[in-house]
C-alpha cells in the first residue's frame, strides 16, 4: 500500500529561499575571488562572505529538516544539505590552508551543484511542471 506524504505549507518556499540563499552566496564568493587577486579589500569581502556562505548552508539544513518533518516526507533533502555543509567545511579548510588548486575547482563545483538543486526545487514546484522520474 502506498502512502503518499506531503509537506507542511511554506516550508518547500523556506528551503526554496535557503537554497537561493546559499547559491548567492557562492557566486559573491566568485566574485570576491577575483576581487582577492586585484584589491586589498578582496581577502576582507571574501572572509565575510565565507562566514554567510556557511551559516546559509547551515540555513539550508535546517530547511531541509524542517520541510521533511511535519509532512513525513523524503529525507533526501536533508542528504543533499548535509552533503553541502560537509562541502563548505572542506571548502573552509582548504581556504584557511591555503590551497588554491582544490579551494577553487571544489568552490566551482558547489556553485554548480547548489544551481542544480535551486533548479531542481523551483521546477518540481513549479504549477503545471511534472519532474523527471528514473525509470525503476
Amino acid at each position: 500500500m502506498a502512502v503518499q506524504t506531503t509537506t507542511a505549507p511554506g516550508t518547500s518556499t523556506f528551503v526554496q529561499v535557503a537554497i537561493g540563499l546559499q547559491t548567492l552566496t557562492l557566486f559573491f564568493q566568485a566574485a570576491t575571488a577575483g576581487l582577492l587577486l586585484s584589491t586589498s579589500y578582496g581577502e576582507t569581502l571574501h572572509g565575510v562572505g565565507a562566514r554567510v556562505m556557511y551559516g546559509a548552508t547551515m540555513l539550508y539544513v535546517i530547511a531541509a529538516i524542517l520541510a521533511w518533518r511535519p509532512g513525513g516526507g523524503s529525507p533526501r533533502p536533508i542528504l543533499y544539505s548535509s552533503g553541502f555543509l560537509v562541502l563548505a567545511s572542506v571548502q573552509v579548510i582548504l581556504g584557511i590552508a591555503h590551497m588554491p588548486a582544490l579551494h577553487v575547482p571544489l568552490g566551482v563545483l558547489m556553485f554548480g551543484l547548489s544551481l542544480l538543486a535551486l533548479g531542481g526545487r523551483v521546477l518540481s514546484a513549479a504549477p503545471g511542471i511534472k519532474p523527471l522520474r528514473r525509470a525503476a
